[in-house]
């Protein structure tokens, strides 16, 4: 055996980077920190994520300016084993000694040969694109560390070697102005005259948005930026496989194309990962066990299998896990989703295989509708918002197929709670008119009229009066044709909460009352029949009846409080702090909104929130502090335009701004209080919460305003001046503000 001798650190045989490092500070300094205190450190991640030019950029720090400490660590040399090639294991130790500069020719084992060479030196080993020989990979490395004390390892691979005392550093790929960073490196080493500019920036952040920031996927785009505009490139990434090819000559094989680098991966899955691999690109964005086991389990892949298959497909980097507020969810990035696509196209089973995943997602939304009359409310929240590009795959196959048009009917319906209630009117909206473009038959008329009914509540949030009054007529005639009283229910509610926003408080009441009765009748109970009592005592607050609002809404808290149910219930506790400011209780009506805005903002229900902001902007100026009342009512105003037409039109909803408006500028002028709108208007939505719930300084600006009455009718529509009029039969009560 002939050795080449190691004096000191500055030996190695680390490769040349032909091309500038970019970016990964973090998690450079992350990997030194891990390998100061483990002897065997791997980075993971899916393929072109850039593991390898990341563990070559610490060595090259290590070998060239490491600590002192480092410095001793490794003054035996820092060296670089590239295994990607290797597929026969018989020639796994034989290249990491010809790494280490080693030549044996004697019949001793090539491991026994590693062993005595490395134990009395301090070397950090490299060992790159392990992952086809990771159980062989592993034992060499157990028994290599095992023998040799001075010994550390920095391995990068697809998947972990689990090794007893690895420590696994999984690298995502960059975030976006990282990425924009690397492409443009990239393209401008390709064209000097290419630069990032005004025009093109927004352009080139979602083509690295559309790669998934995948390194390798940047670094071939960025080819093709000589010939093609990035919106171009954009454009053509239905087929990235085909686009992003070429790379340098000379790169690693794995590495040349996009495809050939994530098909590398497939390579090394077993027939059972490649058929779930292929199945799980149904998806879109996150999915959970359950869904997996039942989309993609069948007799060629037992339902038993796909626990364990998830966890070889996580081990390789082909999944991603994450915890989310729904619990544990998994990911496939883009590019590796779209390739398992072109699989499963292959094998003729995409069609099959996107029914069941429709199938389980109109199941899982049915079970939220049923959960979110329950304690579960917050969680139902957050599993549909984790499912929604799911639940949007799911409609669209439902439009797909004329035969299927009353299973979007159906599923865009049942979500009326997300939409209505998690602040996705647009989208609600965007679903709803799409599936009612075409009437099925008339055996799934059910489907219709309850899309229906959510579309006419939906506008009515909105302010499209027109629309909302159209489809809830439809709903109606067709829950009398076809003897359908629980539609008929939502109508004659929905028209009562159209009239509510319309400012026709008589006709709101009369119809909502009439919408309780039939409820009651047909045995409903939900957070819609609770609504329309809340909406009930909205009405009756308005028209001056505070004893009738305070009854319906605190038997409406009772429900809620009983039953888990906080959406309904935040409703109801703004009306009954419009109702305690009403009789001059400023405190109590401030202790029930911020309550109210808690749960709004949890919810992201914009319109419960705009609302309560608003309301308790009058009890603010109420209690003395005009500027912080202008700061509420400023950041209230970009909140409408996520909801709809200001204020419904409405001039009751109206009323708490134009009196907040009036008290503050009586107490600190135009000009101040339009100086504190305009702070609040540049206020996040957390930040305003955040401050709505801490509440005023205790030292109050000015002495607080005498109580006045507070106006339950405002002439005209938004923006118009203050009315002090009041409708027969409003209170005589000295309302605050």
């Amino acid at each position: 055996m002939r050795q080449r001798p190691l004096r000191n650190r500055t030996w190695g045989n680390l490769p040349s980077e032909l091309s500038e490092f970019v970016g990964r500070g973090e998690e450079l300094d992350g990997l030194e920190r891990l390998l100061g205190t483990s002897r065997l450190v791997t980075v993971t991640g899916v393929g072109g994520v850039g593991k390898s030019r990341l563990v070559l950029a610490v060595a090259r720090e290590l070998e060239a300016s490491g600590t002192p400490a480092e410095q001793e660590r490794y003054c035996d040399g820092v060296w670089w084993a590239e295994l990607s090639c290797v597929r026969d294991p018989a020639f796994l130790e034989l290249t990491v000694a010809e790494a280490l500069g080693l030549t044996d020719h004697t019949t001793r084992p090539l491991r026994t040969v590693l062993a005595e060479h490395l134990a009395e030196r301090r070397v950090l080993l490299v060992l790159d694109g392990f992952e086809q020989l990771v159980d062989e990979c592993a034992v060499l490395v157990r028994e290599l560390l095992r023998r040799s004390p001075g010994l550390r390892v920095l391995a990068a691979g697809r998947r972990p070697l689990e090794v007893e005392g690895e420590l696994v550093f999984p690298l995502a790929p960059p975030a976006a102005e990282e990425a924009l960073a690397l492409l443009a490196v990239r393209a401008t080493a390709l064209d000097p005259a290419f630069e990032v500019t005004d025009a093109n920036r927004a352009a080139l952040i979602g083509l690295c948005e559309r790669l998934d920031g995948i390194p390798l996927a940047l670094e071939l785009a960025a080819g093709r930026l000589r010939a093609l505009a990035p919106e171009q490139v954009s454009a053509r990434l239905a087929d990235r496989f085909a686009l992003l090819t070429g790379g340098t000559r000379g790169a690693l094989p794995r590495h040349r194309t996009l495809r050939t680098a994530i098909g590398w991966s497939h390579e090394l899955c077993t027939p059972s990962e490649r058929l779930l691999w292929a199945r799980l690109s149904v998806f879109a964005g996150q999915f959970d066990l359950d869904a997996a086991e039942y989309v993609c389990a069948g007799r060629d892949l037992p339902v038993e299998s796909v626990l364990d298959l998830v966890g070889e497909l996580l081990a390789q980097s082909l999944l991603v896990k994450e915890e989310t507020p729904a619990g544990v969810r998994y990911r496939m990035l883009e590019t590796v989703r779209l390739y398992g696509a072109g699989w499963l196209e292959s094998l003729g089973d995409t069609g099959r295989l996107r029914r069941r995943h429709r199938d389980w997602y109109m199941g899982l939304a049915t079970w939220c509708e049923l959960d979110w009359f329950s304690p579960r409310q917050r969680e139902v929240a957050a599993l549909v918002e984790a499912e929604l590009a799911n639940l949007r795959l799911a409609l669209e196959c439902c439009l797909d197929e004329p035969e299927d048009l009353h299973l979007g009917q159906y599923l865009a319906g049942t979500l009326w709670f997300y939409w209505a209630g998690c602040g996705r009117l647009t989208e609600g909206r965007h679903w709803l008119d799409r599936t009612l473009e075409h009437a099925p038959g008339p055996e799934y008329e059910s489907s219709r009229l309850k899309a229906l009914w959510v579309l006419g509540y939906v506008a009515a949030l909105q302010g499209d009066a027109v629309a909302s009054m159209s489809a809830l007529y439809e709903c109606r005639d067709g829950a009398a044709r076809t003897g359908n009283p629980v539609a008929a229910a939502y109508a004659v509610h929905r028209l009562g909460c159209l009239a509510l926003v319309s400012d026709d408080m008589p006709r709101a009441r009369e119809l909502l009352g009439t919408a309780l009765e039939r409820y009651r009748e047909a045995g409903e109970l939900n957070s819609n029949v609770l609504m329309c009592q809340v909406e009930l005592a909205m009405s009756l607050a308005f028209l001056g009846e505070p004893a009738g609002a305070l009854s319906l809404c605190e038997e409406v808290r009772e429900i809620c409080e009983e039953r888990g149910e906080l959406w309904t219930k935040a409703y109801a506790l703004y009306v009954l702090a419009y109702a305690a400011l009403d009789a001059g209780d400023p405190g109590r009506a401030r202790s029930l909104l911020t309550e109210c805005v808690e749960i709004n903002h949890a919810f992201r229900d914009l319109v419960g929130l705009v609302l309560a902001v608003e309301l308790l902007a009058l009890v603010t100026v109420t209690e003395g502090h005009p500027t912080e009342a202008a700061v509420l009512q400023g950041a209230a105003e970009p909140m409408w335009d996520g909801v709809g037409l200001r204020l419904f039109g409405s001039g009751y909803f109206n009323a708490p701004r134009l009196r907040c408006l009036e008290r503050a500028g009586e107490l600190i002028g135009a000009d101040h209080y339009a100086a504190g709108a305009r702070h609040g208007r540049t206020l996040s939505s957390d930040a305003l919460v955040e401050r709505a719930l801490r509440g005023p300084e205790p030292a109050p600006a000015t002495a607080p305003p005498r109580p006045r009455t507070m106006p339950t009718r405002t002439a005209g529509r938004a923006g118009a001046g203050a009315d002090n009029r009041k409708p027969a039969g409003s209170p005589k009560g000295e309302p605050a503000g």
